[in-house]
């Protein structure tokens, strides 16, 4: 027992899959068959590890950082290998080993470079939950950083016609918006002198001042705004989507996203609570665009992964209002959206790909009429779709419902606030099912039409920006297709996350209680904030704020759990 709770968990799991891709270019392998084995391997070992770590080692009720591991890396720079989890990593951990693991399984079909292929993934999977365990500020960046480069070669080499403009605009936008997170670690490990240290708990300790905070709370909105797909930093979403391979899509929509979301309430919340005070009324703004806007854009699409990937700037709106509602209930919806969206945008791009793999299109006016030929991938296709829109005993619905109600009943926005943004957020949900019924009805419903498809194998082994990569079955002529419906495989790869939602959308408990007790906290230091800015200065939020006559004295005291 004792080696076990000296185990580095945390430096395992982030390290196993990258360690692990260093082996594929020396494995035996003619055909690409025992690389995708040995990598489907790797990812359930380490999600396995992340289990079993979890559930030994990690107390749900507590809010302080956990499994804490901190080794010298670079001390000249103050950088350390530092590495924790709490309720906000803790489920964003398991949602990024989840998807990941499971995004290579449904990239069973790979056979172009699948040696390379499988690498990226293998050290994406290591990227991205190094990002969600970094504990220093230095090594949350590097992890930010490394995470892109993967991304930009799958989107790059396995994408669609326009794939290398998808993968340059992603890249130009989140390395430049990145820069952000290194300037606002620089600002916060220089400020007040003494030894430079990167770490988030040191860093959190220090009084900033508001003029600095407001500095690094704006930086910092940007980083994780483009992330997050927030407008109008948003519009590389559609084209990566557009132009990624379906196993890509699953990553960016599922976890990539999240990156987004959990910096917001990482550092911009939980280390920044006085800023947001001044930004909360922006971002509950942002938010209402967001999900009006996505669902606009949503419903003018024909193209099927499109269609998906502005429904997820819809849905990320919700996150953003949570952030901004001033309550617990609020905060907790965010998360839950998160782990909702991460979810459902998975299987729904999974099933896109399962589509195209028959079709070999992704426009949905040319699909019309494969319900029939394909009635198992249309009961999964239509039950993932119900989970977007929000249908009860769905997890969807749990987290917008906690959302709208978190900041129907904020004490601290006006009721005229309050009530024009949940007006406007309620007509994103009821344009949400106007445009993915629509989008089920001309993919299987519509009139049968030929299908579309304009490379052969040979291309790709020499592909041109023309030229569209088929996974799966080869691609065929109209008259030679074969509608086959979705095989075991595939069957249980959305079984796997369709089981996940309905559960949560019967029990959401089972999710909220991962990180209950630690948005609690944050939320306290936020309204501990806010109540000491009111009070100092009462005007400030004039026409906004509904300043309180008398600050309960629970709000003026330190709360336990918070980093200061």
């Amino acid at each position: 027992m004792m080696i076990a709770d000296r185990f580095p968990w945390l430096t395992a799991i982030v390290l196993l899959p990258l360690i692990a891709s260093l082996l594929i270019p020396v494995l035996p392998d003619k055909d690409g068959k025992r690389v995708r084995w040995y990598a489907l391997g790797v990812g359930i070992a380490d999600f396995g590890l992340m289990c079993y770590a979890f559930w030994e080692h990690y107390d749900v009720s507590s809010a302080s950082f956990q499994l804490v591991e901190n080794y010298a890396w670079l001390p000249q720079l103050g950088l350390n290998w530092a590495v924790s989890v709490d309720g906000i990593s803790f489920p964003l951990v398991l949602l990024a080993g989840l998807v990941t693991t499971l995004s290579m399984f449904s990239a069973w079909q790979v056979n172009h470079r699948p040696r390379l292929f499988y690498f990226l993934m293998l050290v994406l999977y290591s990227a991205q939950i190094g990002v969600f365990v970094a504990q220093d500020l230095l090594l949350f960046f590097i992890m930010w950083e490394v995470e892109l480069i993967p991304v930009y070669l799958l989107v790059c080499i396995w994408g669609g016609q326009k794939r290398r403009y998808a993968a340059t605009k992603f890249l130009l936008y989140t390395a430049a918006a990145s820069i952000f997170i290194l300037v606002a670690a620089l600002a916060m490990g220089l400020y007040g002198g003494g030894n430079m240290s990167f770490d988030i708990t040191v860093l959190a300790m220090k009084e900033y001042p508001l003029g600095l905070q407001l500095l690094l709370y704006a930086g910092l909105l940007i980083a994780f705004g483009v992330k997050l797909a927030v407008f109008p930093m948003h519009t590389w979403l559609p084209d990566a989507h557009g132009e990624a391979s379906s196993p890509v899509s699953m990553i960016l929509a599922g976890v990539l996203l999240k990156m987004g979301g959990y910096g917001l309430i990482r550092l911009n919340l939980e280390m920044l609570s006085d800023a947001h005070i001044y930004f909360a009324p922006v971002i509950a703004i942002l938010g209402v665009v967001n999900i009006i806007y996505g669902a606009l854009n949503s419903f003018a699409q024909t193209n099927m992964k499109r269609r998906l990937a502005y429904s997820s700037i819809s849905h990320m709106g919700f996150v953003l209002l949570g952030i901004a509602s001033f309550t617990d209930l609020g905060i907790n919806g965010a998360m839950l959206q998160m782990i909702s969206h991460g979810l459902i945008a998975s299987v729904l791009f999974f099933l896109a790909g399962v589509t195209y793999d028959r079709t070999h299109t992704m426009v949905m006016k040319d699909m019309g009429g494969i319900g029939q030929a394909m009635p198992k991938v249309f009961a999964l296709f239509t039950i993932s779709a119900m989970a977007s829109l929000a249908l009860p005993g769905m997890s969807g619905f749990v987290g917008e419902l906690s959302v709208f109600l978190g900041i129907t009943t904020s004490d601290v926005y006006s009721s005229t606030f309050c009530t024009v943004t949940v007006f406007l957020a309620a007509v994103g949900v009821i344009l949400t099912p106007i445009y993915l019924l629509s989008m089920l009805r001309q993919v299987f419903y519509g009139k049968d039409a030929a299908l579309l498809c304009d490379i052969n194998n040979a291309s790709l082994e020499n592909q041109e920006d023309e030229g569209t990569v088929c996974f799966g079955t080869d691609c065929l002529v109209p008259e030679e297709a074969v509608y086959d419906d979705a095989r075991p495989r595939e069957v249980f790869i959305a079984a796997c996350f369709l089981l996940i939602i309905i559960g949560i959308g019967f029990y959401p408990k089972a999710a909220m209680q991962m990180y209950d007790v630690k948005t609690v906290a944050v939320n306290a230091r936020i309204r501990q904030s806010y109540a000491v800015a009111s009070q100092t200065n009462p005007h400030i939020y004039a026409n906004r704020f509904l300043v309180p006559t008398k600050i309960p004295e629970t709000e003026l005291t330190p709360v336990l759990g918070t980093l200061k």
